[in-house]
Parts: C-alpha cells; structure tokens; sequence
C-alpha cells in the first residue's frame, strides 16, 4: 500500500473512530478524547485551508483553536503567572544595578 494524503487521512479517520468506538463500550479514554477531538478540528480545518474550502476549513480551525485554548486555559494562565514573576525578578535586579 502506497502512503500518500488520501491513504494517511483515512488511517487517521479509522483511528479516531476506533477510539471513539473504545469510549463508548467503557474504556475511560475520555480525557485523551478531550484533547483529540480540538487537535482533529485543527487538523481537519488545515485540511480543508489547504485544499481549497477556505471558509469551512477556517471555521472548522478557529473552533478547534478556541477549543484547545480551553483546555490549556489553567496551563495559560500558569506560565502567564510565571512570566510576570521572572519580568518582575529582572526588573528589581536591573534596579539594583543602577545604584
């Protein structure tokens, strides 16, 4: 079998529904589901982008995106946090230096 765009997004379309399948029947992969179905969007948005259907494929990513920025919201806001504390860390050693 010869690999090519077609054949990867059908193995990749057999996979998600495998795990959708597996979900379903009670294998708890809910939280693995709740990032693929957001990267999927993406993904499935970049496809259509690339292949001509801008608008669904723009609609389809920018869902996705809003999506996966929900689920990183708590890792957003963590590493916004930290990067106030490190500006603010060099902002006092850089006052310090000017003494």
């Amino acid at each position: 079998m010869r690999m090519n765009g077609k054949t990867g997004f059908a193995i990749l379309l057999i996979a998600f529904g495998a795990l959708l399948l597996l979900d379903k029947i009670g294998f708890g992969l809910g939280w693995l589901m709740s990032y693929l179905i957001p990267l999927a969007l993406v993904g499935i948005g970049y496809v259509g982008i690339k292949n001509g259907s801008k608008f669904f494929g723009w609609v389809i990513f920018i869902i996705g995106l809003i999506a996966l920025f929900g689920k990183f919201a708590g890792l957003i806001g963590f590493l916004i946090a930290a990067g106030f504390i490190v500006y603010g860390i060099s902002l006092l050693k850089k006052e310090k230096k000017a003494y």
